[in-house]
């Protein structure tokens, strides 16, 4: 495919039902294993709607990138932060998600939507936050490449399965 195809855009409210149906598919592929289906099922409701990724395209304080094209292959939100941070300084940021299909993985494309939010978040909030998964390794590698660091703790619930999540810093 051309680099075209590959390019990492902004989203817009249009990109709504893609973006919802690609957040589900990544989770599923990411995760999905690790849940009872029920539990999957849940969180994939309440997290994964056109209706509340439409929302956050409108939200001033957020954004949204894709990469590719007819259907998009991975996306990014980026935003204020809402980790439980204790302390959390007043204008601090986070990247809320990153993923993309496992049939596109490891061509760059994460790392072009990161910076693509890093970029964005870095004009508007600081100090930055990510969470990830306690297990995911390769994510916290790429994350400390570009100066994160494990600052706490949280859990996070997928359904009724709670799964311990890293807060990265920078």
């Amino acid at each position: 495919m051309s680099e075209r195809a590959f390019a990492v855009r902004r989203a817009t409210a249009d990109d709504a039902a893609a973006l919802a149906e690609l957040a589900a598919v990544t989770f599923t592929e990411t995760f999905g294993h690790l849940y009872p289906p029920e539990d999957l099922a849940a969180y994939l409701a309440a997290t994964c709607s056109a209706a509340a990724c439409r929302d956050m395209v409108s939200d001033a304080r957020m954004a949204y990138w894709l990469v590719g094209e007819a259907p998009p292959v991975g996306f990014a939100l980026a935003g204020y932060c809402k980790l439980p941070v204790d302390g959390l300084e007043p204008g601090a940021g986070e990247l809320r998600q990153l993923y993309v299909r496992s049939t596109h993985q490891n061509r760059r494309l994460g790392a072009r939507l990161f910076e693509a939010a890093l970029a964005w978040l870095e004009q508007r909030y600081a100090p930055l936050y990510i969470g990830v998964w306690s297990q995911n390794l390769g994510a916290q590698r790429f994350y400390r490449r570009y100066g994160f660091v494990k600052v706490g703790e949280y859990d996070f619930p997928v359904g009724k399965t709670i799964d311990r999540e890293f807060i990265l810093k920078r």
